[in-house]
């Protein structure tokens, strides 16, 4: 939780926890592919808010995200867990030597 503080502080934005038990959005099948984008809606129904993805492309279908609680995404992208605490309308996209972390007001429309 730290490093998530720390990263709010270097981007000047509010620390919203995503608690353990909450669940995030991942693609599952598009992990390996770069640059890893997430983006944080507003958390509802036992959600953070976050959907994350692998890749250029972000897909439509109903089945790209799969649900995945807050506690495990270190065995799956251990490197965007410090972005897990930008509050919702932040986005995030990384790749190796590359950083970006953005608000999207289009986010918390609803």
């Amino acid at each position: 939780m730290q490093k998530q503080k720390e990263t709010c502080t270097r981007f000047g934005t509010e620390f919203v926890e995503s608690l353990p038990l909450e669940k995030l959005g991942i693609a599952i099948d598009t992990i390996g592919q770069k640059p890893i984008n997430g983006l944080r809606h507003k958390a509802e129904n036992g959600t953070c808010g976050w959907y994350i993805w692998c890749g250029e492309d972000l897909k439509q279908e109903d089945d790209f995200f799969k649900p995945l609680h807050v506690s495990h995404i270190q065995e799956y992208l251990p490197e965007i867990h410090k972005y897990l605490g930008l509050p919702p309308g932040y986005r995030f996209l990384v790749a190796e030597g590359y950083e970006d972390v953005w608000y999207d007001p289009e986010l918390l429309v609803i």
